[in-house]
């Protein structure tokens, strides 16, 4: 029996593949890569994707043992912090890349891509963004690699010219659909500038992260403080609000990949072998346990699509995940009117999707931080140790 485009038997995260959707990992650790876990994930699940960020580093470095004897080690040769930090990323980053590599060449450069992101201390800053990033493909030196940018206005000069340059570019936190159409634009821009020059447009690819879930964790917030004080027919207008502005503007995102993609504009790059720049839809667990724990993983399922999913989500949606081919573009009337309903109901969505970009840098920048401050810890620990 199907039951939501899916065979019984078959793996859920298979037919999204089937329906156009990439299944990418949202972590990294050694564990993962050394125990052949990734190597199954790949075979069984059709993983083709990994993505990370200073907090996963920092969850994995900081919070388990698996990296002490190297760090350790490198402490003795007069390592500091940062270029252990660094050493080690660079590892796992080649590791991950390179188990992903057949899927890169099966895909011919459309799929099997591992993230790493810039500093986040780098934020707002253009030019440490651009020589970062160079210098981070330098270092991993793998042709299946992203590097991360994040979507700040300081970033959008960033993508254009990696881009132009002809490396492949991740671009993170965003949140806002006015961000977004400024994010494909720079990266449209960089594709003309490398076609200008005569450069290569099939080997450069980007995916641009479009942040869900926590979207509905602060709208939910706002909503909540203005039911208390309705009466209550305005109050049952607010409650149908719930949960509903994260999906509304990832489908309207959604509607803005299509159009962009589907110009005269981007056909003459297409014709050059440009790909187009798939959104990621980032932060698709459910954050309140009153919401259904695959409700923005089944909600955003289309073509041209990714969804990097952290453990929990990826083993919830083998078990019972139900895969609607074309759901996101499903309802986008409804999209638009929760959007529109919004305001009325006092919340703005430009103010909370810009108060999210400065938080998810600075919760970044924190992990990064923080770190840092371990590996210090670590280091000293092993400088103490007697030998």
């Amino acid at each position: 029996m199907a039951t939501g485009g899916r065979q019984a038997g078959e793996n859920p995260l298979r037919v999204l593949r089937a329906a156009g959707q990439s299944v990418w990992l949202d972590f990294i650790d050694r564990p993962l890569l050394r125990s052949g876990e990734l190597a199954r994930l790949i075979r069984d699940d059709g993983l083709s994707g990994m993505t990370s960020n200073p907090t996963i580093f920092e969850r994995a470095i900081a919070s388990s043992a698996d990296y002490d004897a190297e760090i350790a080690g490198m402490t003795e040769r007069g390592r500091s912090s940062v270029e252990i930090y660094e050493t080690l990323v660079v590892a796992d980053i080649q590791a991950a890349a390179d188990a992903l590599r057949p899927v890169y060449d099966e895909a011919r450069g459309r799929d099997g891509y591992v993230s790493v992101e810039v500093s986040p201390l780098l934020a707002y800053d253009t030019p440490g963004t651009i020589e970062e990033a160079r210098r981070w493909s330098s270092l991993i030196g793998r042709p299946n690699l992203m590097v991360k940018i994040p979507a700040t206005v300081e970033g959008i000069p960033a993508i254009e010219e990696m881009i132009a340059e002809g490396r492949n570019i991740n671009v993170t936190l965003i949140f806002s659909i006015e961000m977004y159409r400024r994010v494909i634009d720079a990266y449209l821009r960089g594709l003309e500038r490398r076609a200008a020059l005569g450069g290569s447009l099939a080997e450069t690819a980007s995916v641009a992260s479009f942040f869900v879930s926590r979207i509905d964790t602060e709208v939910d917030q706002q909503l909540e403080a203005r039911v208390k004080g309705a009466r209550p027919a305005q109050a049952e207008r607010i409650r149908a609000l719930f949960g509903k502005a994260a999906i509304a503007n990832a489908k309207l995102a959604y509607q803005a990949f299509r159009d962009a993609f589907g110009t005269a504009r981007f056909a003459a790059l297409a014709a050059r072998g440009a790909q187009v720049q798939r959104p990621l839809w980032a932060s698709t667990s459910t954050k309140n346990p009153a919401y259904p724990d695959l409700l923005y993983a089944e909600a955003l399922v289309g073509p041209d699509t990714v969804d990097t999913m952290p453990p929990a989500t990826l083993a919830a949606f083998r078990d019972h995940g139900r895969v609607a081919p074309r759901a996101v573009m499903d309802g986008l009337d409804e999209a638009r009117d929760v959007v529109r309903r919004l305001g009325p109901a006092g919340v703005r969505l430009d103010e909370i999707t810009a108060l999210l970009l400065d938080k998810g840098v600075q919760a970044f920048a924190d992990s990064f931080t923080q770190l840092l401050a371990s590996i210090d810890k670590k280091r000293a620990a092993a400088a103490a140790a007697p030998r």
